[in-house]
């Protein structure tokens, strides 16, 4: 039970409930609103005779009104002085003036102090401390107006039903004072979490934006990485393409000239397809979709990377081999993208970087306990060519490409002489 009362009242809880933009302004047309309502109430009940007993003079009742109408416009900003200024204020008018203190407005406005204490004090426990302490004061008022005051002395002195008149009206008026006070505290209570609960929504949404904003630069950085991959494996392809062709044009471009101009039809259709990918790629940088955007190459483009590079010179050997019939078929676009661009890199770096004249290469389906694979193997027996180096992104995305889709990878020179390019992927889902 005690638990569950420290949960209602967030007892311990230090959060502030921050103030409306124009709380003063609003705070101040609502008590000059109550005082109006207050100065009518007041001059019904004495044009009533309501107010015969009242020996406060007018102007000590209308200063009575004001003075607790002037309370509220600071309720929210300072809500636990303005509840014990409030009681105090009830107090006072109470025991000089009890009829003008049970008015209707006046009632509502006590009644205000009490529910903005709850509503808007903070921390938690504090609040609770000083309007429990200001209703004990209340109450031990009422006890002590039946005890010692004149409470007792204005009932009817003959009972007319199953209790006597003393008994009926402390009965009555504790019920009241019970549901005069427990309502506003309680409501203002309520009112408080609705507030803390609106606030921590709030605060998660903007939790929740950030990590999407960050999300989304995240996303945006690694388009263009994959980017900037892909143009590289694009240009590195080509341009050691075009320059084998090149080579080979200028050595037979006396004694051969038919085959020299084969080798610049090659040499143009290369520097298309590049450019044409290049534009493929980056049109996305100015795109918001891909809509219209080039297919990506899978591994069935393999075979006709091959035949291109065969063309430009290089005697290259190619084989598919699938421990079950049709498991390279389950191989999705990604992985088939990456094994693509892993052997167009390996050989643009044979042609570039080596004197092997000739390479093979293994695409394989793998079938094994733990999963099913795809595999690329690409092989030479050159030994590095002297005078060449490149910048190694080529080897650094295709390491990305093999982490990206929980693979492995084999990058190196072999131990009896050439290079070796072994990349193994599941045919299954990458990293996030």
């Amino acid at each position: 039970m005690r638990q569950r009362w420290v949960r209602f009242f967030a007892l311990g809880d230090t959060w502030r409930r921050p103030l409306p933009e124009s709380w003063l302004r609003q705070d101040v047309l609502a008590a000059l609103a109550f005082l109006a309502l207050a100065v009518i109430g007041l001059e019904t009940a004495r044009s009533m005779a309501l107010l015969e007993t009242t020996k406060a003079p007018v102007w000590g009742q209308y200063l009575a009104l004001a003075s607790t109408a002037l309370v509220i416009i600071w309720r929210r900003r300072f809500p636990l002085t303005a509840v014990v200024l409030a009681a105090a204020a009830m107090f006072a008018t109470g025991v000089t003036m009890p009829m003008v203190m049970s008015l209707f407005i006046p009632q509502v406005l006590y009644l205000l102090g009490f529910y903005s204490a709850m509503a808007w004090g903070a921390p938690r426990t504090r609040a609770l401390e000083v309007t429990g302490a200001m209703v004990v004061f209340m109450f031990g008022w009422i006890t002590w107006q039946f005890i010692w005051g004149d409470s007792l002395k204005l009932v009817p002195p003959h009972p007319v039903g199953l209790m006597s008149p003393e008994l009926a009206t402390i009965i009555y008026s504790v019920m009241l004072n019970i549901v005069f006070f427990g309502g506003a505290v309680v409501t203002g209570q309520t009112a408080w979490r609705d507030a803390r609960q609106q606030a921590e929504v709030e605060r998660q949404a903007e939790t929740i934006e950030g990590q999407s904003q960050d999300l989304r630069q995240q996303a945006v950085l690694d388009e263009r990485l994959r980017i900037a991959r892909e143009l590289h494996d694009v240009v590195a392809h080509h341009v050691a393409v075009m320059g084998v062709q090149a080579g080979a044009a200028r050595k037979t471009l006396d004694r051969k000239p038919e085959a020299t101009a084969g080798m610049l039809l090659q040499i143009e259709s290369s520097a298309r397809e590049a450019v044409s990918e290049m534009r493929s790629l980056l049109g996305t940088l100015r795109r918001e979709d891909e809509t219209g955007r080039t297919p990506e190459p899978t591994s069935a483009d393999i075979a006709p990377l091959i035949d291109e590079v065969r063309a430009g010179g290089l005697a290259v050997t190619y084989d598919v081999v699938e421990d079950r019939p049709g498991l390279l078929d389950e191989m999705p676009p990604g992985v088939g993208l990456s094994l693509y661009r892993a052997v167009q890199e390996a050989l643009s770096n044979v042609r570039r970087h080596s004197t092997a004249d000739s390479a093979s290469v293994v695409l394989r389906g793998l079938q094994h306990d733990s999963g099913c694979y795809a595999e690329v193997e690409v092989l030479d027996d050159g030994r590095p060519r002297q005078g060449t180096t490149g910048s190694g992104l080529g080897l650094v995305g295709m390491r990305e490409r093999v982490s990206a889709h929980n693979g492995v990878g084999e990058i190196g020179p072999r131990a009896n002489g050439g290079y070796r390019v072994r990349i193994r992927l599941p045919l299954g889902a990458t990293k996030s």
